[in-house]
């Protein structure tokens, strides 16, 4: 518990410093300031970007620690020994014999005892002491007593294991935490006053409109996606929209701008500064069709559909293991972690493992979910896939359908999950088709994914909630019309703007 302390320590500290970054980005904008010689570093920055490294190193530092064994190391198999032998041996008055000539062959059956243990092959073990019964008169007891110090080892490398994936778990946290102080870095000492002349063509187009620009800042990012922040009002009693302010924008630029997602809607007569920036390349719906488990009253998948801040449409799907009001609550918290995860930053893989960390924490026996993770790229069109447990998800693109799999674990299962994940170019028209394992299993065994590729192909509705349902109800067609499990399908379209 002392772990997870830790980490949501850490959690706690990215979401605060996320929250002061963004009050002084708000601050900046409220005032202008002069610009930097070119080439000349913000001293600020370079103080954040120092603070982004010293987070890194205490990542590397957490890193370079002892991985974790699966094994027992020769020292400790030669502790059990030691500590057997001194129980067990040092008042038998045998002990000379069965210590003297014969000491190599019963060190070299002890050390093959143990490790048949670690393996599980109790016949193995068995055999190893009858050879040993013919020199010791005490095999049985000393089998026990070994077995006994195994166990108490044993389990002494599992807390170990734990402690070490903990600490690799609060590494990958500071790592992003370190990551994402950089991008802040970037995002809030980057901007700078508008080039001159650039800053006069918008202030002429803007007073054709009767807006008064009082500053302009840009920010140039790595791809290249332009960014402004205009503060401007209208003139006496006028109100303007900034969709409006968009297109003009966009001419002038000779590229689609809009304005950012939590930005003002109206120009009014008060100077407020407004974030606009380069228009995404594509467009999404997207529609859900569900059914609960027979004789269940709640069903145990949960989802989320949103837009991340950077032209990203993330989709996320939860399957909790069972079903009922138990199962609901597991994948509620799945997605609930991984939307807060997501929204602060985090990469999919690291809020992947992050939200597997508290499951495992939890430690209610028996209680998993699925993680299922699609993220696409609005401007350039690549989608992302990551999936713990997950069933198949299916791309549709005009006469073809491709599944992509996975293989892993449920998340909560293991602290140490491995994801399977993919990535894909999608186009206008494609469609993308997320579900849980309830609707695949309701197809013939062995061929699942490929009946249910047949099933995409043949509903020729275009709506995405259209297509959702005609798909569970031809899915249904295969189980007698029963839900032996709660089934949702989950469609997406994109669509070039």
């Amino acid at each position: 518990m002392q772990e997870w302390i830790i980490a949501m320590l850490v959690i706690s500290l990215l979401l605060i410093f996320r929250d002061m970054a963004k009050t002084i980005l708000t601050g900046q904008m409220s005032k202008k300031e002069e610009p930097f010689a070119p080439g000349e570093s913000h001293p600020q920055k370079e103080k954040v970007e120092r603070y982004a490294a010293s987070f890194q190193k205490l990542a590397d530092t957490f890193y370079g620690m002892p991985y974790r064994k699966e094994y027992l190391s020769s020292g400790q198999i030669d502790a059990i020994l030691k500590d057997t032998n001194e129980e067990m041996c040092s008042r038998c008055y045998h002990r000379e014999i069965c210590w003297g000539e014969n000491s190599g062959f019963l060190k070299q059956g002890g050390e093959a005892m143990i490790r048949a243990m670690e393996e599980g092959d109790e016949e193995a073990v068995e055999m190893i002491r009858q050879e040993w019964a013919e020199i010791c008169g005490k095999s049985i007891q000393y089998l026990e007593t070994v077995r006994e110090r195994f166990q108490k080892e044993k389990q002494n490398l599992v807390w170990s294991n734990r402690m070490i994936e903990s600490r690799l778990a609060v590494a990958q946290q500071l790592t992003e935490i370190s990551r994402i102080m950089g991008m802040v870095a970037e995002d809030i000492y980057d901007i700078s006053p508008a080039d001159p002349k650039f800053q006069e063509s918008i202030r002429r187009i803007l007073k054709k409109r009767h807006i008064v620009l009082k500053n302009a800042w840009v920010m140039d990012k790595v791809e290249g996606r332009r960014q402004m922040f205009l503060t401007m009002k209208a003139r006496s009693g006028q109100c303007v929209s900034v969709t409006e302010v968009s297109q003009l924008l966009s001419g002038l630029c000779e590229c689609a701008m809009t304005s950012a997602a939590d930005s003002r809607g109206i120009v009014n007569g008060e100077y407020h500064t407004v974030h606009f920036v380069e228009d995404v390349s594509y467009q999404v719906m997207y529609g859900v069709a569900k059914l609960t488990r027979e004789e269940e009253k709640i069903s145990g998948d949960n989802y989320i559909c949103r837009q991340e801040e950077g032209g990203k449409f993330v989709m996320c799907l939860s399957d909790g293991m069972g079903s009922g009001m138990d199962a609901c609550r597991e994948s509620e918290i799945v997605v609930e972690l991984l939307e807060q995860f997501l929204e602060s930053g985090f990469t999919q893989e690291t809020a992947a493992r992050m939200v597997n960390s508290a499951l495992v924490l939890k430690g209610r026996e028996g209680m998993f979910s699925t993680v299922d993770i699609c993220a696409l790229d609005l401007y350039t069109g690549i989608c992302s896939f990551l999936k713990a447990g997950a069933a198949s998800t299916f791309i549709k693109r005009d006469h073809w359908v491709e599944a992509i799999s996975s293989e892993s674990l449920a998340a909560g299962l293991v602290q140490q999950i491995d994801f399977d994940t993919a990535s894909r170019k999608l186009y206008h028209g494609d469609y993308l088709i997320m579900m849980t394992d309830g609707v695949l299993d309701a197809l013939p065994l062995d061929r699942e994914e490929e009946t249910m590729k047949e099933i995409i192909m043949d509903v020729q509705e275009e709506n995405p909630r259209e297509v959702s349902r005609g798909i569970l109800e031809r899915v249904l067609g295969y189980s007698d019309y029963r839900a032996r499990d709660d089934m949702t399908v989950l469609v997406a379209s994109v669509l070039r703007k």
